[in-house]
């Protein structure tokens, strides 16, 4: 069974300025999106407007919002968010740094860890 996240409240417009939100449905799937205008956004997904994944997954509430921030930077930072795992969305959502930091270092690897370098002929 998926967590369950608290719902929290849009954020005013800020003109010029984006957000990079995530909404969950009610069958606990996650989504991440950008938009200008959450409150407006948030609205189409609950009517089934905003996009195919919510119009396929019933009752989407906003549980993460980060902004404002330039547009062109909401583009680069929802598609990091969707690269991310699960987990390490979750644990953004819930504010666990401690977790996401955890998370995010034991993707990387140093040089010497099953890494080796071909000498160029």
């Amino acid at each position: 069974m998926s967590k369950v996240f608290p719902v929290i409240a849009a954020p005013a417009t800020a003109a010029g300025f984006a957000f990079v939100y995530i909404l969950q449905s009610a069958d606990g799937a996650l989504y991440i999106g950008q938009t200008r205008d959450v409150s407006e956004r948030l609205r189409k997904h609950r009517y089934g407007l905003g996009s195919k994944f919510t119009s396929d997954h019933a009752r989407p509430r906003l549980v993460f919002c980060e902004g404002p921030m330039a547009s062109a930077a909401a583009v680069s930072r929802e598609a990091q968010l969707k690269r991310w795992s699960r987990a390490k969305k979750e644990a953004m959502i819930l504010g666990d740094l401690g977790r996401l930091h955890q998370l995010s270092r034991s993707h990387e690897r140093p040089i010497g860890d099953n890494f080796t370098l071909s000498p160029q002929n």
